[in-house]
């Protein structure tokens, strides 16, 4: 779903964590150690409560897609389409408070502290921290994620159109 690439001078290669719908992969050991020196928390798949429920919100969505499929009604499609949009936006909150928690709730004790830094990764785009230049990007599944998204809120868009014209008519 989603990418978090990091770049420094001592990692030529670059690091990399994914960030799958049920879980994380890449480079996490090496961000984790990394992160030990700033007072960042480790990351863990077994921390993420999401990592079990968006994949039983996202197969609660393809299902009621099927039902509605036999339902044949716009209004189903409209709210099909509602539900979507909210997934995806508080998935994206979600991210966001965990990113927030991540970069300021730092250990105090930690061997690296910088006076007012915060660490918090970007949720897209990109950011220099340190020495680290860090990109938060989606990634395979997040691009199809977001253009789903568009393409129901697009054929929503239209189709509410159509109808209001026919109305006027």
């Amino acid at each position: 779903m989603w990418r978090i690439d990091l770049a420094a001078p001592q990692y030529p290669g670059g690091l990399t964590m994914t960030i799958w719908i049920n879980d994380v992969k890449g480079d996490v050991d090496v961000i984790n150690g990394l992160n030990h020196y700033i007072g960042m928390q480790t990351i863990h798949k077994e921390d993420f409560k999401e990592f079990i429920y968006l994949p039983i919100a996202m197969m609660s969505f393809m299902g009621l897609g099927v039902l509605l499929i036999f339902w044949n009604r716009k209004t189903g499609y409209y709210i099909w389409t509602a539900i979507f949009a909210v997934i995806g936006l508080l998935s994206f909150y979600d991210f966001y408070k965990w990113e927030y928690d991540y970069g300021h709730n730092l250990d105090p004790n930690a061997p690296i502290q910088v006076p007012g830094m915060a660490y918090q990764p970007p949720l897209i785009g990109y950011k220099k921290m340190l020495n680290f230049e860090v990109l938060s990007q989606p990634h395979i599944a997040g691009w199809f994620f977001i253009a789903t998204g568009v393409i129901l809120v697009t054929i929503s868009f239209y189709e509410w159109k159509k109808s209001k014209i026919s109305l006027g008519k």
